[in-house]
């Protein structure tokens, strides 16, 4: 029998800055933003540590134990840390209030009901852990933090430093990223580590992006399929923390260096940094998402996102899966729901194909 190789990974924090971009600032930035990189590193590994802690204190759950037949009611609750390292905070909007002076607070507050609303509308999922999961997030945490992160209960949003990066709420594909980790934990649990920890991240970027493209009402031809665009300062050369369409191209900066992702199995990343590579070789999967959403067209989220969805939740994806597996259970699924051989089933092989992750003689 298999054994499970990381028996406390399973509540991770996950940021939406990976630690080797971090890392860069921390080596080539100004003295005020080589500080602000390696306090960020130091609150995030923090909060890692007490993660993982807590994580073997707490039996993991049923697989898709359901309380069922509750009415879908967006619960949102926004708090202010007031610019220091104290988790919640005080309220400053629930649900219904008024929207505020605030920037941070408002779009935190519109995020979060933007990504109920598309896992509700699209999947008929009842907020996060499918159950009615109220929405918490915290705005303003800590002093020019360049971060957020879903930390297993609520959002959690830097300000950033104003230099390289803006506020952390600015995107609504982080918001729907972030928070897609926690469907990702209540369904299938993927280990934070190397292939399975890049499927998880891989995930949230698929989501994150349909989240945004569902607000703006966007096909997959008119989507940027960017991650976090909108979140690199002004001076900044780089279009976004990530490219779904071209791994490897978000950004290219003297200080960030340059988006290292692989777009394709032959390039493919071997680390022990940044859990494995987890933000590193997600790349791969999320261009096999890009090519099967737009040969498709229409709606991602309608036909590709569906496939991937339901593929999440199948109970045939264990919690270490690789690659090849998550691909070929896709490529099943997608021949289950749309019929052996059709359209749909066709693109999402050829997608996996073309990034080398399924071969002619797998399928």
């Amino acid at each position: 029998m298999c054994q499970n190789r990381y028996p406390h990974h399973r509540h991770s924090i996950f940021c939406i800055l990976p630690p080797y971009l971090l890392l860069e600032i921390s080596q080539h930035g100004s003295p005020a933003q080589r500080a602000a990189a390696t306090q960020t590193l130091a609150s995030d590994g923090t909060f890692r540590t007490l993660r993982i802690s807590l994580s073997g204190q707490m039996p993991p759950a049923a697989r898709r134990r359901r309380v069922l037949g509750l009415k879908p009611v967006k619960q949102r609750t926004i708090y202010t840390a007031e610019n220091i390292e104290t988790l919640p905070g005080k309220v400053i909007r629930a649900e219904g209030g008024a929207p505020t002076a605030d920037p941070a607070v408002d779009e935190a507050y519109d995020g979060l009901g933007h990504t109920f609303d598309f896992f509700q509308e699209v999947f008929g999922r009842n907020s996060i852990d499918d159950e009615g999961m109220p929405l918490n997030a915290t705005v303003h945490y800590g002093q020019e933090y360049n971060n957020a992160f879903w930390n297993g209960e609520r959002m959690v949003f830097g300000d950033g430093d104003g230099e390289l990066f803006n506020r952390f709420t600015v995107a609504l594909d982080v918001i729907g990223h972030e928070l897609a980790h926690g469907v990702t934990e209540d369904e299938a649990a993927l280990v934070y580590m190397f292939q399975p920890g890049a499927l998880n991240e891989h995930l949230s970027d698929v989501f994150g992006s349909l989240v945004k493209q569902k607000a703006l009402g966007q096909t997959a031809d008119q989507a940027d399929w960017l991650v976090g665009a909108g979140l690199l300062a002004q001076e900044v050369a780089g279009e976004a923390l990530r490219s779904m369409k071209a791994p490897g191209t978000a950004y290219d900066d003297p200080v960030l260096g340059k988006d290292p992702q692989p777009d394709h199995m032959d390039r493919f990343v071997e680390t022990m940094q940044d859990n494995g590579g987890v933000h590193l070789n997600s790349g791969i999967p999320n261009r096999a998402f890009y090519l099967a959403a737009t040969s498709l067209g229409g709606y991602a989220w309608e036909k590709a996102g569906r496939i991937w969805y339901e593929t999440l939740r199948d109970p045939r994806l264990t919690s270490e899966a690789k690659f090849v597996e998550f691909a070929s259970l896709s490529a099943s699924l997608a021949g289950r729901l749309y019929g052996t051989g059709s359209d749909e089933q066709r693109a999402v092989t050829e997608a996996w194909m073309e990034v080398g992750i399924l071969q002619k003689q797998m399928v």
